[in-house]
């Protein structure tokens, strides 16, 4: 496992983070195109996440550093954007909860992780998959003008019921991990 702190799947990590601020002042700038134009930054921070694991893997670059960096990349990018469809009355405020208190509960399992294991298991298929619905889910929420808010509610929904069960596979492989951890002392 690459251990380099500078490479090219951390930039885009750190870039992806840096992509936060800007879609947030993109979102909320008023312009004509706001919405269509911080969609973009989000689906730019989208390839960036996309490639930033593609390459770790591909060329040996896989390092604790980028598998806590990718992930906040991730999560602090998705939590702003739900926050600001939620702010801009798109979704209702129970989805910015559920996310928020699932994603607490994820960062201590994973700080609890760290502390005995001195590293970070990689993401599974599930997550992965809760990933790309809430991209997709959240583009449509910011593309769509109007859409009626049932519409609405049923895809912010099946975003959070996806993203739900990738927090339960995570917790089964968490009590795996601390139960082997265990036996091993």
């Amino acid at each position: 496992m690459g251990e380099m702190l500078v490479n090219i799947p951390n930039i885009l990590s750190v870039f992806r983070l840096a992509l936060v601020p800007v879609f947030v002042a993109v979102y909320f700038s008023g312009s004509e195109n706001s919405h269509v134009y911080a969609t973009g930054v989000y689906i730019v921070a989208a390839i960036t996440d996309f490639l930033d694991g593609r390459i770790a893997r591909k060329y040996n670059l896989v390092s604790k550093l980028g598998r806590i960096l990718d992930p906040l990349g991730d999560k602090i990018m998705t939590f702003a954007v739900l926050l600001c469809i939620t702010i801009d009355k798109l979704v209702p405020p129970w989805a910015v909860v559920v996310f928020f208190v699932k994603e607490g509960l994820m960062a201590i399992g994973g700080l609890l992780i760290y502390k005995k294991y001195s590293d970070m298991p990689p993401a599974n298929i599930i997550g992965k998959s809760a990933t790309v619905v809430f991209i997709v889910v959240c583009a449509l929420l910011m593309l769509i003008k109007d859409i009626p808010k049932v519409y609405a509610i049923a895809l912010i929904s099946v975003a959070i019921i996806v993203m739900l069960a990738a927090f339960v596979s995570y917790l089964v492989r968490y009590i795996k991990l601390m139960q082997s951890l265990k036996q091993l002392r």
